[in-house]
């Protein structure tokens, strides 16, 4: 595991866990416990918990807390763990600060809730949270965190600033970001089913990702991305084909299936976190998730598991 001296977010397919409920809605700490090992067998390179997939805006304060507790009691220190922390500035902060205190080695901050702010504003919220701990922290941009280059100019003054993850998709933006700011950032591809947009997020210098499908198939994802690394055309175009973009066209379906079709495919593969997303999230519609039964009976037919491979390893091969 990294040092949090070492101010270098996680590279390769970072793991986001879901928020399991059970038939009373309340928070399944089991189907976590096992969604969490899941993830790090798989050779996923980081945990990121309490976020988007994590449903962080239905949580109450001690489920959040619990779900940090769980990730970190389970990660045991073998991959990094980072939290989800945004909402009110208060509300950030105290979860930065818990964050810290429970022991995690960074956090992703999300974007404010409803207000759409001024960049001075933008600033004066992201350093205000950056600044209060000692951790790692990324910077989620999307929605109502767009950030100028002269805005993350000076946030990068920052030490604790170790990454930008990208939910936006303006290419013109994110090349004049990375060209101009270079390795001093880890630059993080968090476009919905990233998998889509990888290649041209990997030639900017993203070397990470957030891969919602990896919560159900990771072996497809890690070989969709060492086939990217190491050009492998005729696989990546058969993946996408066979398995991504038509999960990809699911997803677009309805509102809210960013979150609700990742436990569909869970618990297709019989991961034992229950379909159940609390509102304003709707679950998977039945023709939807007979659908996805299809695919992913390809997947696993087509593109048989192999032994997981840390996506450092794949990085590294790569150059």
């Amino acid at each position: 595991m990294m040092t949090k001296t070492e101010r270098i977010a996680p590279a390769g397919i970072l793991g986001f866990p879901v928020a399991p409920f059970d038939r009373h809605d309340n928070l399944d700490v089991k189907a976590l416990e096992k969604n969490i090992q899941f993830l790090i067998d798989e050779g996923l390179t980081s945990i990121f918990i309490g976020c988007g997939s994590g449903e962080f805006h239905a949580l109450a304060p001690f489920e959040y807390q619990t779900m940090v507790e769980t990730a970190l009691a389970v990660s045991k220190g073998k991959v990094p763990v980072y939290t989800g922390v945004g909402g009110s500035i208060t509300n950030a902060l105290q979860l930065a600060q818990l964050s810290e205190k429970l022991g995690a080695d960074g956090y992703l901050i999300l974007p404010p809730y409803l207000i759409e702010p001024e960049q001075e504003g933008l600033y004066d919220y992201l350093s205000t949270i950056i600044s209060s701990t000692e951790l790692n922290a990324i910077v989620y941009k999307r929605d109502n965190c767009v950030l100028t280059l002269n805005t993350l100019q000076r946030l990068v003054e920052y030490n604790q600033l170790a990454g930008l993850k990208d939910g936006l998709g303006n290419m013109d933006l994110n090349i004049e970001l990375t060209q101009t700011i270079g390795e001093r950032l880890r630059w993080l591809n968090g476009m919905p089913m990233a998998e889509v947009t990888m290649p041209a997020y990997v030639n900017l210098g993203f070397t990470a990702y957030s891969s919602a499908i990896s919560n159900y198939i990771p072996h497809i994802s890690a070989m969709f991305y060492e086939a990217l690394l190491n050009q492998n055309k005729a696989l990546l175009n058969d993946l996408y084909r066979d398995v991504i973009l038509p999960i990809n066209r699911i997803r677009k379906q309805r509102k809210g299936y960013a979150v609700s079709l990742i436990k569909a495919g869970m618990e297709i593969v019989g991961l034992p976190v229950g379909t159940k997303v609390r509102p304003p999230l709707i679950p998977v519609e039945k023709e939807h998730y007979k659908e996805l039964e299809l695919i992913l009976k390809t997947a696993f037919e087509k593109y048989p598991k192999q032994k997981p491979k840390r996506m450092e390893e794949a990085i590294h091969e790569s150059n």
